[in-house]
């Protein structure tokens, strides 16, 4: 499985590995698994600030710091409990992104975050001000990167004429293709693009689109492989800035997910699942 550049000289390997859901799980679970992901090669590891207010981010400490020299940490920042109840909210201000990378520095045990992603737009604080403190504490070595999160193909445009953007992660999957308007302007502008829940239930078997879970099934079924690991390979195929970022909390479906770098589908069968 090739590398992708992210931003054009960040390499890593095209399926990566989402941490979110680590945080609901034992912590000795949890570490076994975050450290199996990087035996078997995954070196794009993502978590956030909002899953668990940061826990998330020193159970991956703890797990895998001194950190390998190619691994990749990407967190997300801007949502913050800031809710008239202290509930969780979008929250972009400069003030509140700036106390959160410093924060995510600590947990990570790092002194630069290779790529920060803005969790969501604040559509309360100028766009401008959000991309753009982003920026500032990018001049101020602190980040490497910046990527941005659930964004449309507008929202990406006005931030790319303020600062250059690494990265989008938007939800996409066979099963749920939205954003392909997004999909494609990342394409087209050399942007990784990192689909969260990069497969939807039908492709794994569960309710969902029955006819297009029947197709990843029938070849599945073809491939002798998992409708998991098919979902994952048409990603893939499907575009080369795509770098999908399955999660799990069990060391078997982890080593499922980044087999699936291993399979090819035929033109054929890209094409069936495409249509």
């Amino acid at each position: 499985m090739s590398d992708f550049l992210i931003g054009g000289d960040l390499p890593v390997r095209r399926i990566g590995f989402g941490a979110m859901h680590l945080s609901g799980d034992p912590r000795d679970t949890a570490i076994t698994v975050a450290r199996r992901a990087v035996e078997l090669g995954v070196n794009l590891i993502d978590t956030a600030y909002l899953y668990g207010g940061g826990a998330n981010e020193e159970l991956l400490a703890e797990a895998l710091h001194p950190y390998p020299q190619d691994l990749v940490l990407t967190t997300k920042v801007g949502v913050a409990r800031t809710g008239p109840q202290g509930e969780w909210k979008i929250d972009g201000r400069p003030a509140v992104l700036r106390e959160q990378v410093d924060g995510a520095l600590r947990r990570l045990r790092t002194d630069r975050i290779e790529l920060l992603q803005l969790h969501r737009i604040d559509p309360e604080t100028l766009l401008a001000d959000q991309v753009g403190t982003l920026a500032e504490l990018r001049a101020a070595g602190k980040i490497g990167r910046i990527g941005l999160s659930e964004i449309s193909v507008t929202e990406l445009d006005q931030a790319r004429s303020i600062v250059d953007i690494a990265s989008v992660q938007n939800r996409y999957n066979v099963l749920d293709r939205e954003h392909e308007p997004v999909l494609d302007a990342c394409a087209r502008a050399g942007i990784a693009f990192l689909p969260w829940r990069p497969v939807a239930a039908g492709s794994a078997g569960a309710p969902g689109s029955p006819d297009v879970a029947g197709r990843v099934a029938a070849v599945a079924a073809e491939l002798d492989a998992t409708a998991t690991q098919v979902a994952l390979a048409w990603l893939l195929g499907h575009s080369p800035v795509i770098l999908p970022i399955p999660g799990t909390t069990r060391v078997a479906h982890l080593e499922e997910n980044v087999a699936a770098g291993r399979i090819r589908l035929s033109d054929e069968q890209q094409a069936r699942l495409s249509s």
